[in-house]
C-alpha cells in the first residue's frame, strides 16, 4: 500500500515545488498497542507479497518495512469496508481504540532544488502468460518464492521442501528468461540482468539445504556471469558443487504422472531429445517498471523509454530528461544491488553539485544528553535479545535464554524484543536504560558487523558511553548453523550471552578524537572516471588535484568512437577536458605518478614524481583511486604479425581515424572472449560482447553485402543491451557458439586467414576465411601494486582493487578516506564507469564536508615498559598504525588515526606489550574463564 505519492511536481532544476499526498493508514499510531487483536479479527486474506505469495496475510498487518514499525496499518484496497463499505471487525475489537476509519487523506507542499527518483521496479508475473502451469502447480515457484522457501523466516523455516506436500525434493530446475529477452511478453524484450546470477546462488544455497545429492540444474539461453567476481561463483557452481548448466531454452512443462514433478524436454549438447522428470521447477523471472509508473513519470515530467524505465543516455546515465531529477536503482534499468548502491550515491552526488551553495543552511544539530559518568558504579547490565522473527526465534528458545541471562552476575535487567533493531525497540531499549539505570548493555542478536553501530547509537541517545557495549551473534553462530538441532542452538546462545555478559562487566568507556580533515582530494588517474569524479567535487565546492601518468587526459575513452547507443564519446570526451582543465579548483598533474604516502585520512601526504624526477607533496583529505584499466595484448591469433588481425580498441581507432580498409572487407570475424574466462583470467570483461556487437553493425552498415561473423561462447549484453543483439541479428550478423575446450585456431592459408573452431550447435568442426579479424580481448588491471601497498588498500588475485563491501561500501576501502571507481575496480563499460565515479564523490563528499570526524576509540596501544622495540608490530600492521619515532625512544608508538582496531600487533607482540582498547586480556580471558 502506497502511504504518500509524489502528485504534482513544478518549477525547474534548483527551485522545484513538489505536492506530496499522504495516504491515512486508518490507525492511530499513539493509541496503537500492536496487540494484533485487529489482524486475527480480520476475515480478508491477500497473498502475502513480502514472503513471495507463499502465503497469505490479513487486510490490516504489521509493516516492519514502514517508518514507524511494529504499529498496524490498513491495506485500503483490500480492506473490506473502504472497497465494499462493510465489516469494520478490527474497530470492533481494537481495545485501544485506534482504528479510525475517518482519517483523510493530506497534502504537503515540498521546496527542494532536486529530486532523486527511487521508485524501483518489480518481478515479471508469470500467471500473466501462463505457459509453465505455474498458476496449476504449487511446486512451480518464481525465484522470489524459492528465496521465501529458503529463508529461516519463510513459511518452512528455512527447510527446503515441496509447497505441494511438505516433502523434500531430490531434483530441482531453474527455467531462465522468463519474462525477459522476449519481444512476446509484454514487449520484454531486454535482459533483466540479475537472472543468471541468483539462479546460481540459489541452486548453490538449495545444494546446502537439500545435501550433495540434490540434483540442480539451471537451463540457460546464455549464461550471464558478467559481474565481478561472477565467472568465479559460476565456475565453482558448474565444477565445485555439480550444479548442472543446460543451454536450452524451455517453452512448458508437462506433469510426470508416474513419478509426480514436472517433465522437462529439451535438446541436450549431443543433439538428442531429452525428457527429464523434475520435483521443482523455479521460473527465473526477470525485473520490470510498475504498472503504475507511467502515472508517476507524468507527474515527475520525465520520459520512459519503450519498457517504461527512465530514459537516461549512457553519458549521463543518472540524469532523467528533466534537469535537477535524477534516477537510481531498477527504475534507471535493470540491475543488482551493488549497482543500484552505485547509482544512489552518485545521484546523491549529482544534487550534492547542483545544491552546493545550500549545504548546511537547514541542518539541524542533534541534541545528545550528557554522558554518565560511572567511575566507581558497580557494573549494571541489561541484557537484550532478539527473536528477529523466527529467523532467531524459530530455531533458539529465546524465553529460555532470557532466564538463563537473568541469574547472570550484574544482570539487573534482561527482555526479549520481536526485532531489536526496529526504531520503536530502539526507542524502548533507550527508554529502559535510563529507567533501570543500566551502565552496560548486552545485545544477543544478529552480526555486528551490520547492527553493532545502530545499538551503539542507542546508548549514546540513552547517555551512556557508546563502548560500553557488548553483541553476541546467536543468529549466525546459532540458528543458522544449528538450525537442525535447536537444543544445541539453545545451548550455545546461552553460552555467547554469558561470555558477553562476562565482558561487558569489565568494559571502560572509551573516548573518540576528533580528527580535522583537510578539504582538498587526490585523484589518481585522468580517464573519464577520475575527470568525472574531480569535476563533481569541484562542483561541491572542493579543491581537487588530478594525477595522470600519461601527457593526455582522457584514458581509453580516447579510443572510443561511439557508444553501444550511438552517442559521442570524442565530443563527450572534449566537453570533459575543458570542463575540467578550465575549472580553477581542479589542478592537472600530467606525466606524473605517486611515488611516496604518508598520512591518514584527513591529512594524507602524498609525493609526485613528475617530469624530470621533478617532486611536488600534495596535502589532501581524500584520495580516489581511478587508475584504469588497458587492453590485452595477446599473443596468438597472428596479433601482431597480420595486419588484417586486430584487437577491439584497433578497430575502435581505425574508425575515428577514417580507415576505409575495415568497412571494405568482404568477411569479417569477431571471436569472443580472448584472454579472459581462462585459468590465467577466469573473470568476465563484461564489455566485449556489446562492444563486438556494435562493431559487427558499424560494419554492416558501411557495407551491407560484408558477412560478418561473431565467434562466442556466451553472448553478455545484459540490460537493455540486448535490443542492440536483436538488432545485429535481424541485421545479418551471424553468431556462432564455439566449444571453448576444443582449440580455436587461427593461421594462414596461402596469403588468407583462417580461422577453425568447432561450433557447439552444429557439432562439427567449422572454417572461416575473414578479410577482418578482430580479436575481443581481455581487459586486465593496471600495474598498482605498489599504489595499493601506499595506500594499504588490497587487490584482488586478478589484480583489480577490493572495495571495503561489495554491497554496503562498493566505493569505500576498509582504510579510510580511500575510495576507488572505474576500471580499477574490475571491468565495466563506460556508462558504469561515469556513474561510479559520481558514487565515488558523494563518498569522499561525507568526509570533505564534515570538516573533522570523530577517530574510533577501537585503537591497540603500547605499554612502554614492557615494549622490546623488536619491530614485528611494524612490520605486520597491514595500515601502518605503530611506529618508531625519535620520541619514543625506540619504543612503538600507536598513530590511532590509522589503526583499524584489527588486533593482529597484538597476537603477534612477542612481549606482550601491545593492547586492544575494549578487548582487553582481562576481557577476553575472562570471557573463556565464565566466571566474573
Amino acid at each position: 500500500m502506497t502511504l504518500s505519492e509524489v502528485t504534482e511536481v513544478s518549477g525547474q532544476e534548483g527551485d522545484f515545488h513538489v505536492s506530496v499526498t499522504q495516504h491515512p493508514r486508518y490507525v492511530d499510531m499513539e493509541k496503537c498497542i500492536a496487540c494484533g487483536l485487529c489482524a486475527e479479527k480480520c476475515p480478508k486474506k491477500v497473498p502475502d507479497e513480502y514472503d513471495g505469495g507463499l502465503s497469505k496475510r490479513k487486510a490490516i498487518y504489521v509493516r516492519y518495512a514502514q517508518a514507524v514499525p511494529l504499529k498496524y496499518a490498513i491495506d485500503a484496497p483490500n480492506c473490506i469496508y473502504l472497497t465494499k463499505g462493510k465489516c469494520r471487525a478490527c474497530e470492533k475489537f481494537c481495545p485501544s481504540g485506534a482504528i479510525r476509519f475517518d482519517e483523510q487523506p493530506t497534502t504537503r507542499e515540498l521546496n527542494v532544488g532536486a529530486i532523486i527518483t527511487t521508485i524501483g521496479g518489480t518481478t515479471y508475473n508469470p500467471a500473466d502468460r501462463d505457459t509453465y502451469g505455474y498458476t496449476r502447480h504449487p511446486d512451480i515457484v518464481t525465484s522470489i518464492e524459492f528465496e521465501r522457501i529458503l529463508s529461516s523466516s519463510g513459511p518452512y523455516g528455512g527447510h527446503l521442501l515441496k509447497p505441494s506436500d511438505g516433502k523434500e525434493p531430490r531434483k530441482i530446475a531453474w527455467l531462465q528468461c522468463v519474462g525477459s529477452r522476449d519481444v512476446h511478453v509484454a514487449e520484454r524484450g531486454y535482459c533483466s540482468s540479475v537472472c543468471c546470477t541468483y539462479a546460481i546462488k540459489e541452486a548453490m544455497l538449495a545444494k546446502e539445504h537439500g545435501g550433495p545429492d540434490l540434483d540442480t540444474a539451471i537451463f540457460y539461453i546464455d549464461v550471464r556471469a558478467y559481474g565481478k567476481d561472477f565467472e568465479r561463483y559460476y565456475n565453482r557452481a558448474k565444477d565445485d558443487a555439480g550444479v548442472r548448466f543446460i543451454r536450452s531454452r524451455i517453452t512448458g512443462l508437462s506433469p510426470a504422472e508416474d513419478e509426480g514433478g514436472h517433465v522437462v524436454r529439451y535438446v541436450d549438447e549431443q543433439g538428442r531429445m531429452v525428457e527429464e522428470a523434475f520435483d521443482m521447477v523455479v521460473l527465473s523471472v526477470g525485473l520490470g517498471t510498475e504498472e503504475d509508473v507511467s502515472e508517476t513519470a507524468r507527474r515527475l515530467g520525465v520520459d520512459l523509454d519503450q519498457y517504461r524505465f527512465a530514459d537516461t543516455s549512457t553519458l549521463e546515465p543518472i540524469q532523467t530528461s528533466r534537469p535537477g531529477i535524477y534516477v537510481c536503482g531498477v527504475f534507471q534499468g535493470p540491475k543488482d544491488i551493488p549497482t543500484s548502491v552505485i547509482d544512489s550515491s552518485a545521484a546523491a552526488a549529482a544534487a550534492g553539485g547542483l545544491l552546493a551553495e545550500a549545504r548546511w543552511t537547514l541542518t539541524k544539530t542533534k541534541e545528545l544528553p550528557a554522558e554518565t559518568d560511572i567511575r566507581g558504579q558497580s557494573p549494571r547490565i541489561g541484557v537484550f535479545v532478539c527473536r528477529c522473527g523466527t529467523n532467531i526465534a524459530g530455531v533458539v528458545d529465546v524465553p529460555a535464554v532470557v532466564e538463563w541471562a537473568r541469574d547472570l552476575p550484574f544482570v539487573v535487567h534482561a527482555e526479549e524484543n520481536l526485532f531489536s533493531c526496529a526504531q520503536d525497540t530502539q526507542d524502548k531499549m533507550a527508554e529502559v536504560i535510563r529507567e533501570q539505570g543500566l551502565n552496560r548493555v548486552v545485545v544477543a542478536a544478529c552480526t555486528p558487523k551490520t547492527h553493532e553501530t545502530l545499538f551503539q547509537e542507542t546508548l549514546t541517545n540513552a547517555g551512556v558511553n557508546k563502548y560500553l557495549f557488548e553483541m553476541a551473534n546467536i543468529r549466525n553462530q546459532c540458528s543458522w548453523v544449528h538450525r537442525d538441532d535447536p537444543e544445541a542452538a539453545t545451548t550455545k546462545a546461552k553460552e555467547l550471552v554469558r561470555m558477553a555478559v562476562s565482558k561487558a562487566a569489565l568494559l571502560e568507556p572509551l573516548t573518540e578524537p576528533m580528527l580535522r580533515i583537510l578539504p582538498s582530494a587526490l585523484i589518481i588517474g585522468g580517464g573519464v572516471a577520475g575527470m568525472v569524479a574531480a569535476k563533481n567535487l569541484a562542483e561541491q565546492g572542493f579543491d581537487v588535484h588530478v594525477v595522470e601518468k600519461s601527457s593526455t587526459l582522457g584514458g581509453n575513452a580516447r579510443f572510443l568512437q561511439e557508444t553501444w547507443r550511438g552517442e559521442d564519446v570524442q565530443a563527450y570526451l572534449e566537453k570533459l577536458r575543458s570542463e575540467v582543465t578550465s575549472n580553477p579548483r581542479i589542478q592537472i598533474h600530467l606525466e606524473s605518478s605517486v611515488s611516496r604516502v604518508e598520512g591518514f585520512v584527513g591529512d594524507f601526504e602524498s609525493t609526485l614524481e613528475g617530469p624530470g624526477g621533478r617532486q611536488e607533496r600534495i596535502a589532501h583529505g581524500v584520495t580516489i583511486i581511478a587508475t584504469g584499466a588497458r587492453e590485452l595484448k595477446p599473443k596468438d591469433f597472428l596479433y601482431g604479425q597480420d595486419p588484417r588481425v586486430m584487437t577491439a580498441l584497433d578497430l575502435e581507432r581505425s574508425f575515428l581515424d577514417g580507415d576505409p580498409a575495415p568497412g571494405q572487407a568482404e568477411t569479417a570475424v569477431f571471436i569472443q572472449c580472448v584472454g579472459s574466462r581462462n585459468a590465467e583470467r577466469p573473470y568476465c570483461s563484461k564489455v566485449c560482447c556489446t562492444a563486438s556487437i556494435k562493431n559487427a553493425l558499424k560494419l554492416k552498415r558501411q557495407n551491407p553485402g560484408m558477412k560478418v561473423f561473431v565467434l562466442y561462447r556466451d553472448m553478455r549484453p545484459y540490460g537493455l543491451r540486448e535490443d542492440l543483439y536483436r538488432e545485429a541479428r535481424e541485421g545479418g550478423v551471424s553468431f556462432l557458439r564455439y566449444d571453448a575446450s576444443l582449440p580455436l585456431e587461427v593461421s594462414k592459408a596461402g596469403e588468407r586467414l583462417r580461422v577453425a573452431f568447432t561450433d557447439r550447435v552444429l557439432r562439427s568442426q567449422m572454417e572461416v576465411f575473414p578479410d577482418l579479424l578482430v580479436l575481443a580481448t581481455a581487459t586486465v588491471p593496471s600495474p598498482v601494486a605498489d599504489l595499493a601497498q601506499q595506500y594499504k588498500v588490497p587487490l584482488n588475485e586478478d589484480g583489480f582493487f577490493v572495495e571495503a563491501h561489495v554491497k554496503l561500501r562498493p566505493v569505500d576501502f576498509a582504510t579510510d578516506g580511500v575510495f576507488v571507481c572505474g576500471l580499477a575496480h574490475g571491468p565495466k563499460p563506460l556508462d558504469e564507469s561515469i556513474t561510479q565515479a559520481q558514487a565515488a564523490a558523494a563518498r569522499a563528499v561525507t568526509l570533505l564536508s564534515s570538516k573533522e570526524m570523530p577517530v574510533s576509540g577501537t585503537v591497540a596501544w603500547v605499554d612502554q615498559a614492557a615494549c622490546s622495540g623488536c619491530g614485528v608490530c611494524v612490520a605486520i600492521c597491514p595500515y601502518g598504525a605503530p611506529r618508531f619515532t625519535e620520541e619514543s625512544g625506540g619504543k612503538a608508538q600507536i598513530q590511532s588515526t590509522l589503526c583499524k582496531g584489527c588486533g593482529l600487533c597484538v597476537s603477534s607482540c612477542r612481549s606482550g606489550a601491545l593492547c586492544l582498547k575494549g578487548f582487553e586480556t582481562s576481557q577476553i580471558m575472562q570471557m573463556i574463564q565464565g566466571a566474573v
